[in-house]
């Protein structure tokens, strides 16, 4: 009784080679699909954001990962740099830190201005700088006055009330 059942059965054929990769060829697609679709673009993504980075000069408008919008007045090195965000209101930042570039300034054409090293200049950055070059009195205080050119004129040896 017990031993017919026991010859009826036959015995189950061993797994293949193939129905092993078949077994795992959903899981091996998820995979490819997920590395196409979200590993390789967010690699891209840091590539780029570390090339803007590297890219961040003087003169350049930058905006940081806290939303603070700034100019950058000086690259310090290759971690910090030095920005301005508001009139004469300058704080470090790391270079890591910043978010977006948000407009660029364009290189001096022809390698420099007579031997400044050819770093480009944000638009009214050394206003005594170019004052000077045209031959104008930096000691007297700016038109206009106010608390920061009495400033200016009692450190310049001009005294002025």
């Amino acid at each position: 009784m017990f031993i017919s059942p026991a010859l009826a059965q036959t015995a189950a054929p061993a797994p293949g080679a193939m129905d092993t990769l078949g077994a795992f060829l959903p899981l091996i697609l998820i995979f490819v699909i997920f590395y196409f679709l979200i590993i390789r673009p967010q690699q891209k993504r840091m590539k780029d954001h570390k090339a803007m980075l590297a890219a961040v000069r003087r003169g350049d408008r930058i905006v940081t990962n806290g939303g603070i919008i700034g100019s950058v007045v000086k690259v310090s090195n290759d971690t910090e740099l030095l920005v301005e965000i508001a009139d004469n209101v300058r704080v470090k930042v790391l270079r890591e830190m910043v978010a977006d570039v948000a407009s660029k300034t364009e290189p001096v054409p022809g390698g420099g201005d007579k031997g400044k090293g050819g770093k480009a200049r944000p638009a009214g950055a050394n206003d005594t700088e170019d004052a000077a070059e045209a031959g104008e009195d930096q000691s007297a205080p700016s038109n206009g006055g106010g608390a920061a050119g009495k400033l200016k004129g009692l450190l310049s040896g001009n005294k002025k009330t």
